[in-house]
């Protein structure tokens, strides 16, 4: 039986010209999690990480702290591991609704905009007009999962929140048509540098845990 440990990413720079790059605190969630992993355990056999910057820096920041040197394995970068395109889900939604959805606002509006915008995402079907409609997001995710399920395990993946969410939720539920909101109330709870862990064995793939993380004191819990 295999086992994957989905981390999600360290807090991104929200508000900055980049937000692909790793704050100060996400660098620090990130070597406080390898750490945890170094103690607690498992080492991993296999390393993934999507394609974004702030993916490559987690496992750049999980090395570090766990003083993984040069006997670690090499990351496998997959593309299929990336998030959403949130920008473009906030700019379909303003272009469907007529809605104005401001870039400049607080964490907490922003929130609110997102939550509004994604929903409208995934109630759209494959014909809502989205550079990548929600189904299509959800059956990357799947595929992404599927290939790092083949690799020697443990296998240790670092992705984005709603890669995770989506998975967890196709995993807990099986109706198709309420995966969406699911995903949506996964979505909004998972910190960053969380682990979920998902067991691979002869039946498919099964949520063993989801978001945790003890390894973190509370100020350096964030959701964003």
């Amino acid at each position: 039986m295999g086992v994957l440990l989905l981390v999600r990413h360290g807090q991104a720079s929200f508000g900055s010209d980049d937000y692909d790059v790793l704050s100060e605190t996400g660098w620090e969630q990130g070597r406080v999690l390898g750490r945890w992993l170094a103690t607690a355990g498992p080492e991993p056999a296999s390393v993934v990480h999507g394609g974004m910057r702030r993916h490559r820096e987690t496992w750049e920041a999980i090395a570090e702290g766990a003083a993984w040197g040069p006997g670690s394995p090499e990351p496998l970068v997959d593309e299929d591991w990336a998030e959403f395109d949130h920008l473009a889900v906030l700019a379909r939604y303003a272009e469907a609704t007529g809605a104005v959805v401001d870039h400049t606002t607080d964490r907490r509006a922003f929130q609110e905009q997102f939550e509004i915008s994604t929903a409208h995402w995934y109630d759209a079907g494959p014909d809502g007009g989205y550079p990548e409609p929600y189904d299509a997001f959800v059956g990357r995710a799947r595929a992404a999962l599927d290939a790092a399920a083949a690799r020697p395990g443990p296998t240790l993946v670092v992705t984005s929140g709603g890669v995770i969410a989506a998975l967890a939720a196709l995993l807990v539920v099986p109706e198709a048509s309420v995966v969406g909101p699911v995903w949506a109330r996964f979505n909004t709870v998972i910190a960053n540098s969380s682990v979920t862990r998902v067991i691979v064995g002869a039946t498919g793939a099964r949520l063993l845990t989801f978001n945790e993380h003890p390894h973190l004191p509370r100020p350096l819990v964030t959701y964003r």
